[in-house]
């Protein structure tokens, strides 16, 4: 098989061209306003991460219910109130010849109480959270409210989403065994599980435009997910072809997995490896290097996202073509690098609670 060039263009089904294979990882970063609105700190970060040739620019989480919020200072897009910001960001991101993509996101039982106001709430009760179980009619409400916000982003001119199911967020409760004990349709059997993430696969499709692009994130680990079930599902996804990519975030795209029934192979190799048809697959997960761009590509990825090398190189793509053998900047960093890499105080102050990521 060929190897593929990092800057070589990808197609999707649906959806604008992405004119290289570098993607912005979505980053937490408590930059926006209390009720969700976009500030200017967070229309910068993300701009500046698009002029640095990034050939898609995502948001960071952006919850789809007030009740869902699972950070401070984090982006919505839950309301007419987030629209203008929303547009004003589309824009900007389109500015720089980069695809504009808003991730939606709903913590579920990861919201913190003290930031919601009330309990947060799970598919399940949940004891260690102190969670209370979704009725049928929320769970009803809370699929109706992810595609709403798809319909939000599309007329403020964002050119996708990517549904949020990874990491322990409330559409990876429903998928994680351990968490979702329900005893209806949305529990017990794998396609039980699976449901609400399909049905809002489906609401999106129905509902928006038919060259509207939309990824689904998945972490094949950790929170109950099992990697056969994960395996499972990115191929059903695949298989379908509802959606333009899957996103999966590996934590480390070159380690095994956990589960010893895997072990002598690398995780990215059991997503390669799936009969991907028309579905473009990404992955995340310590990539800080050209090489290991490019090591990603040649295992069959097809395009990368970056995190914390674009936290601290907000012209990455750029930089790598310039220098086959570009490698991220060590660690620690000072707070001075950082804000000049376009990331706001909170976003600085944030980093800064990340063992060894700046220096005193």
């Amino acid at each position: 098989m060929p190897t593929i060039s990092a800057f070589e263009p990808l197609t999707f089904t649906r959806g604008p061209m992405m004119k290289n294979r570098f993607m912005l990882a979505p980053l937490t970063n408590l930059q926006s306003h209390a009720d969700g609105q976009l500030s200017d700190d967070e229309y910068n970060w993300l701009t500046m991460r698009a002029r640095g040739e990034f050939g898609l620019t995502m948001t960071c989480a952006a919850h789809v219910q007030a009740i869902g919020q699972g950070f401070p200072g984090q982006l919505g897009v839950f309301g007419p109130v987030h629209s203008a910001g929303l547009k004003r960001l589309a824009d900007g991101i389109h500015a720089h010849d980069s695809i504009a993509i808003v991730q939606l996101h709903h913590a579920g039982m990861r919201s913190p109480q003290e930031l919601i106001g009330t309990p947060p709430v799970c598919p399940s009760p949940n004891a260690e959270t102190q969670a209370r179980g979704l009725s049928l009619a929320e769970v009803e409400q809370l699929r109706e409210d992810f595609i709403a916000a798809a319909q939000r982003a599309e007329q403020a001119g964002f050119d996708g989403v990517e549904l949020h199911g990874a990491h322990g967020y409330i559409i990876c409760q429903f998928l994680s065994a351990e968490i979702n004990t329900r005893d209806d349709h949305y529990g017990g059997t794998f396609a039980n599980r699976a449901r609400l993430l399909l049905e809002i696969i489906d609401g999106v499709r129905a509902r928006c435009k038919p060259d509207f692009s939309l990824g689904v994130r998945l972490s094949p680990e950790r929170f109950g997910i099992k990697l056969a079930e994960a395996l499972q599902l990115a191929q059903q996804l695949m298989n379908e072809d509802k959606i333009d990519y899957l996103d999966m975030s590996l934590w480390d795209v070159f380690k095994e997995p956990v589960e010893e029934a895997f072990h002598g192979h690398s995780l990215l190799s059991y997503f390669a490896g799936l009969e991907r048809g028309n579905v473009r697959l990404g992955v995340a997960g310590k990539i800080k290097s050209a090489g290991a761009v490019q090591e990603c590509l040649s295992a069959g990825a097809d395009f990368v996202f970056l995190g914390r090398a674009a936290i601290l190189h907000h012209d990455f793509p750029r930089k790598m073509q310039a220098d086959a053998s570009f490698s991220a900047c060590d660690l620690p960093v000072t707070r001075d690098h950082l804000r000049a890499q376009g990331l706001g105080q909170a976003f600085v102050d944030y980093m800064a609670t990340w063992r060894g990521f700046v220096s005193d």
